[in-house]
């Protein structure tokens, strides 16, 4: 049979990768397939990216463009990240009747609906596993392994360079200054950093997969987003010592009001799973009301890995190429006319237990003014930790853990409690989540 023939986008780290693994699983790829899988044109505006490419068996040009509007392609793999010209790029490639295979997340949290909607008009299919969690198939499992549940919630380790800054403050003892160097040492986070430690990485990912467990459009304006940049070494410490480790987590639940999607650093216990992911690895945790609980866990990043999921993708594109296009897997798992518009809350309207840190006075009746302003907002607490004042000081940590409560109350309480004369500076919060049923 006549080759798929596959255009590729950028030869960047994922780039190189694709190709590589293209070739070296060429042989396992075909017999997947049923015919071969050929890159035949790359767009690369760089020529020293095709340094140690050999052989150099496909056209070359350093126009997208020229690529995406090519009669001689089937599928366009866009591999540039970043939001133009890369929507533009997909959305000429859909207009001319190409399949695309993207690993860009910004793009799809912020233009899927509008891309996704282009591709069912054109009847072509926009693919796009590597977007979310490097090699690990999360995306197929939400779509497919997962097809017969209801998605209750889901939780995960989504950003390889937050967590490995987190597991280096908690396994080294280094101030997030000092964990941050050494991940722009080791190439794990970017000469800017802003979209990982900010959480803005995490939040496009959970986006996407809030989208596909609950049916609803892609909408990432309305995504809560709090970053690791203003943790503190102490609170890691803390929170070792009541039981739990601090991971940057995107969670999703489904709620009566509507849906809940968040991206914020949150204490685990220390005894579960997900808890004992470290370094650069991620893992989610999805809970359907048929299966229980499941784990994926691996890779989230790097050039194979993310290979891996670009590569899976093109096998399933080129397997649908002879398939009725009304019978294709939905993009977003649920039929485009089925989408649900629930309501995605904001924080103040969340559930969760909380984690306190207070800097107050050493002198009696502290913790009695504390108590009594959580007490008035319904909140009750679970744990209560104080520390020596270090020498010279003239203020102590307080750290409290609370049982779980709204959001709202306890920012009332909070600025009641900052209002004290005995509270130095403010209070410092983390949410806490057992991960039992995310309540």
């Amino acid at each position: 049979m006549e080759p798929v023939r596959i255009g590729i986008i950028g030869l960047g780290t994922v780039g190189r990768g694709t190709l590589d693994v293209l070739r070296r699983n060429a042989l396992e790829i075909e017999r997947r397939v049923g015919r071969p899988v050929r890159v035949a044109q790359v767009a690369v505006r760089n020529p020293a990216r095709l340094a140690g490419v050999s052989p150099v068996d496909f056209a070359v040009t350093g126009d997208p463009f020229a690529l995406v509007n090519s009669p001689e392609l089937d599928v366009v793999v866009e591999l540039i990240g970043g939001i133009e010209p890369a929507r533009e790029l997909v959305l000429t490639a859909i207009r001319s009747g190409k399949h695309v295979v993207t690993a860009n997340k910004a793009l799809l949290a912020l233009h899927g609906n509008e891309i996704f909607e282009a591709a069912q008009q054109q009847g072509v299919v926009v693919a796009f596993e590597a977007a979310v969690a490097g090699g690990i198939p999360i995306i197929k499992a939400l779509r497919e392994g997962l097809a017969g549940n209801r998605i209750e919630w889901l939780c995960g380790i989504i950003n390889g360079t937050c967590n490995y800054i987190l597991t280096q403050m908690r396994e080294q003892g280094w101030s997030f200054a000092e964990a941050l160097r050494e991940a722009q040492a080791l190439g794990y986070a970017e000469a800017d950093p802003t979209f990982d430690i900010e959480g803005i990485d995490s939040a496009h990912k959970l986006t996407i997969l809030g989208a596909i467990a609950f049916g609803i459009p892609l909408d990432f304006a309305s995504v809560p987003v709090e970053g690791i940049n203003g943790l503190h070494g102490m609170d890691v410490t803390y929170a070792e010592e009541l039981g739990y480790r601090i991971k940057l987590l995107g969670l999703a639940r489904r709620v009566e009001q509507g849906v809940e999607l968040r991206v914020h650093p949150t204490l685990v216990p220390a005894r579960h799973l997900l808890a004992s992911v470290e370094g650069a690895f991620n893992a989610v945790l999805v809970k359907g009301d048929a299966v229980g609980q499941t784990l994926y866990y691996g890779r989230g990043a790097g050039a194979e890995p993310t290979a891996s999921a670009v590569v899976a993708d093109l096998v399933d594109v080129a397997r649908t190429l002879t398939a009725d296009p009304s019978n294709r897997v939905p993009h977003l798992a649920f039929q485009p006319e089925q989408l649900a518009e629930l309501p995605i809350l904001p924080m103040a309207e969340v559930q969760s237990a909380y984690y306190l840190r207070l800097q107050a006075l050493d002198e009696p009746g502290v913790l009695a003014q504390v108590t009594r302003i959580l007490a008035d907002e319904g909140i009750s607490i679970e744990a209560l930790i104080q520390k020596e004042a270090p020498a010279g000081a003239v203020d102590v940590p307080v750290v409290l853990l609370t049982h779980a409560t709204r959001e709202g109350r306890l920012n009332r309480a909070i600025a009641a409690i900052e209002n004290l004369p005995v509270i130095t500076q403010p209070v410092v919060r983390l949410r806490l989540e057992n991960l039992d049923g995310l309540r």
